[in-house]
């Protein structure tokens, strides 16, 4: 793996570097790539990755810009505005809606067809959920892969105690009661209370609630069903209960720090893309994970989990370079190597299966037809924008008892189903 620069360092870059394609000095093709989600984990894959790219295509460098999840909505959209866009960038289905009603990427589904490596070798159930995110039913990203909720606790922890992990969601709830002594400074939970709470918190009401749709026939968002509402009510509850009381401000770094370095929390919840920074700090012998528990009335219901991948900007001045560091990404190899080590689900059928148990885990889960696969409304534009700028604030007020988990999720609920009415409308 080659050295890299600081991740501060490769952050001031992204504020000042724009597309950057185009002929260097030295005859080479010049492409720039953003990683939409930089940090210690990721940027050493990314770059790695690049660097064997470069070595097998002498004629391209690539220029590799890191930028925090936090800051690349907004980069984006102001590189998209201001005509600066990169070449090639990870992005998710998470936010896929917004760019491709940009107009800012490209589809790829005629080079997909054509490059036999490639063609037929992904995941079919991801690719779907790849083409069900925007009207049109195009691919507009190479899949790279899949991600998966999971709740990573101390297996040593729970070997003390004589405890299983939590099949139920009441086993859960008896077991963070069991793990929770403030007197120690230890509690059974960790609760995202800041940036990045909301796909968490949906993920646990959901589960608990059995609810299998995010919208009704109707077209009417379920957030508020009263199922979900009682859910919402028990997990806000951990709050202070099972869990520290400065967790109303908690975003993944600050519960990695609880978790993985002050070693106060017995159950952290995130996704299998954590998995490095757990085992570096705690070692495979003392943390593993389990999956969304099952419903105590229902089925075992998930979250459906953006699927990551890679796009072609099609402001760029470089696109068959682009799609080749593209392409290059979603290969077997190479996809199989960005799964590995950030501890995901690879899209691409002809990686080999994991041999790392949370991997196996979750995909028994998501694989088992008895699980209940919730799809989230990725596909609506204004999805991130009401989740990050109304519904984090709203949530906090929700732990803080200032607001009634009946009232937040009535008008959480009205605002998903306007932007599911106002989208068939623009749609058809």
């Amino acid at each position: 793996m080659r050295a890299h620069a600081p991740l501060a360092a490769v952050v001031a870059v992204a504020v000042l570097a724009g597309c950057g394609s185009g002929t260097g000095s030295d005859g080479r093709t010049e492409i720039t790539f953003w990683d939409t989600n930089a940090g210690p984990a990721r940027t050493p894959v990314w770059q790695h990755a690049i660097a064997e790219f470069e070595k097998a295509n002498p004629a391209i460098k690539v220029n590799y810009v890191g930028v925090p999840i936090a800051q690349a909505p907004q980069k984006l959209d102001t590189a998209i505005a201001g005509g600066g866009t990169p070449d090639v960038a990870d992005i998710s289905t998470s936010g896929l809606g917004t760019l491709v009603a940009q107009k800012a990427l490209e589809p790829v589904d005629e080079r997909i067809a054509g490059n036999p490596a490639l063609n037929g070798k992904f995941n079919e159930a991801l690719l779907t959920t790849v083409k069900n995110v925007v009207p049109d039913g195009r691919t507009y990203i190479y899949p790279i892969s899949t991600n998966a909720g999971a709740f990573w606790y101390r297996k040593d922890w729970f070997a003390a105690e004589g405890l299983q992990a939590p099949k139920t969601w009441s086993d859960f709830f008896t077991v963070l009661d069991k793990l929770t002594r403030p007197e120690e400074n230890r509690f059974g939970f960790t609760i995202r209370g800041g940036a990045g709470s909301i796909a968490q918190m949906l993920e646990v009401v959901y589960g608990q609630s059995g609810v299998t749709e995010f919208f009704d026939a109707a077209g009417r968002a379920t957030l508020n069903d009263p199922r979900n509402v009682t859910a919402l009510e028990k997990y806000a509850g951990l709050y202070k209960k099972n869990t520290p009381e400065g967790d109303l401000q908690n975003d993944y770094v600050k519960m990695v720090a609880q978790f993985d370095t002050a070693g106060s929390i017995a159950v952290m919840q995130h996704n299998l893309g954590s998995y490095q920074d757990h085992k570096k700090a705690l070692g495979d012998e003392k943390v593993a994970s389990f999956s969304v528990p099952k419903s105590d009335t229902g089925p075992q219901t998930v979250l459906s989990n953006p699927v990551g991948g890679v796009a072609v900007f099609s402001a760029s001045e470089q696109k068959d370079a682009a799609a080749k560091l593209a392409e290059f990404f979603a290969s077997k190899d190479m996809s199989g190597y960005i799964a590995e080590q950030t501890g995901v689900i690879p899209a691409n059928i002809d990686v080999p299966p994991s041999e790392a148990a949370h991997i196996t885990e979750a995909q028994r889960v998501l694989n088992d037809p008895a699980t209940k696969v919730v799809q989230m409304p990725y596909h609506l534009p204004e999805f991130n924008q009401i989740t990050k700028t109304w519904a984090e604030p709203q949530f906090q007020k929700v732990l803080l008892g200032q607001l009634s988990s009946k009232d937040f999720l009535d008008e959480f609920a009205g605002k998903l189903t306007e932007a599911q009415a106002a989208y068939k409308k623009r749609n058809g």
